[in-house]
């Protein structure tokens, strides 16, 4: 890596010599935090044909879990969660672009996976949703478990890690099956909805959101049981561990808040809350925000004008949206899922 000193002399030379820099780019010696506030914007790159996650209508106007969480992370750095650039990102040049500074946090319904996290100059900071490979079927079948498809035919992306998780999982329990495979998704949809298959597998929120296109989805169903993991969450550039910090402590504060029943309705009246974690969290009790770089009032700004975890999943997910997804392992600990937030102490 090169010293703090040269790219300082480096940066010099460069307007010396009459060099424009982008007012979208910083300066390599500045933190990602000093950045994103003197731009007075947080570039988040995304996927912008992920429904569910990021997508962006013909006007313009971006929805989805992902992008929800990259308004709440401008709320919490610059107390307006409009200040955002969204950059859609072809899966590629996702890393590529996180590397080379031209994002300031990379989701896009982006797996952690080992690999990701120790090669790719990204380190990711929490799970954002828990997703992972299901199966959807034809209600009339009767059929009500992955187990019972011994003997279906499955559709499958030719070559994927769909492929080789069913030969482990089927294989593994001598279950019989066929694939029926294509290198094209929107075909293996048809193949399934025409009858060529038994079951189409694939990422459990994609699924979901095949089955609300299909004009007979309300006769489909998904299987409960997933057989692969996809954990998917914000990633940041190694070397920034403040940053790291704002980025994995906003994601607390939209779980928190709803562990605390704190909501964007009620965010206001719980400030005369008597309880002391209520307090400590919304910046009345302890300021919270000083070892982040933080205003006081971060997590409350983050509440107030996004929400909690629960109030974004729903809208975006959940029986709010087209998916209409059940939390699933996405619900609080509490509540028999994975969301779980570590103390705001």
């Amino acid at each position: 890596m090169r010293s703090v000193s040269r790219l300082w002399a480096a940066a010099v030379s460069l307007v010396v010599m009459g060099v424009g820099l982008s007012s979208e780019a910083w300066s390599a010696t500045a933190s990602t935090l000093d950045a994103v506030r003197a731009r007075g914007k947080v570039i988040c790159g995304v996927a912008d044909r992920e429904p569910g996650f990021s997508e962006v209508s013909t006007r313009g106007t971006w929805s989805g879990l992902d992008v929800e969480f990259c308004s709440a992370l401008a709320a919490a750095v610059l107390g307006n969660r409009d200040a955002v650039k969204y950059l859609s990102l072809n899966p590629g040049d996702r890393f590529k672009s996180l590397q080379d500074n031209e994002i300031d946090v990379l989701l896009g319904a982006t797996t952690w996976t080992l690999t990701r996290d120790t090669e790719l100059g990204a380190r990711f900071t929490s799970p954002l949703y828990y997703d992972g490979q299901g199966f959807i079927i034809p209600r009339n079948h009767s059929i009500a478990s992955v187990l019972e498809l011994s003997g279906a035919s499955i559709c499958v992306l030719t070559g994927s890690s769909d492929e080789t998780a069913i030969a482990d999982f089927f294989g593994s329990r001598k279950m019989r099956y066929q694939l029926i495979t294509s290198d094209r998704w929107d075909d293996l949809v048809k193949t399934y909805a025409n009858g060529g298959c038994t079951v189409l597998t694939g990422e459990v929120s994609l699924l979901a959101f095949e089955k609300s296109r299909m004009s007979n989805g309300s006769d489909q169903m998904l299987l409960p049981e997933m057989i692969t993991k996809e954990p998917y969450g914000p990633a940041v550039r190694t070397g920034d561990d403040g940053w790291f910090a704002i980025v994995r402590w906003t994601f607390m504060s939209l779980v928190a808040a709803e562990e605390l029943n704190i909501s964007s309705s009620n965010v206001d009246t719980m400030k005369s809350s008597p309880s002391h974690e209520v307090r400590r969290f919304l910046g009345l009790g302890a300021d919270l925000g000083a070892p982040l770089g933080l205003a006081r009032d971060w997590a409350y700004q983050v509440v107030k004008q996004v929400g909690n975890y629960g109030e974004i999943f729903e809208r975006t997910l959940g029986q709010g949206s087209s998916l209409k997804l059940d939390r699933g392992l996405n619900n609080l600990w509490s509540k028999g899922g994975l969301m779980y937030a570590a103390p705001f102490r």
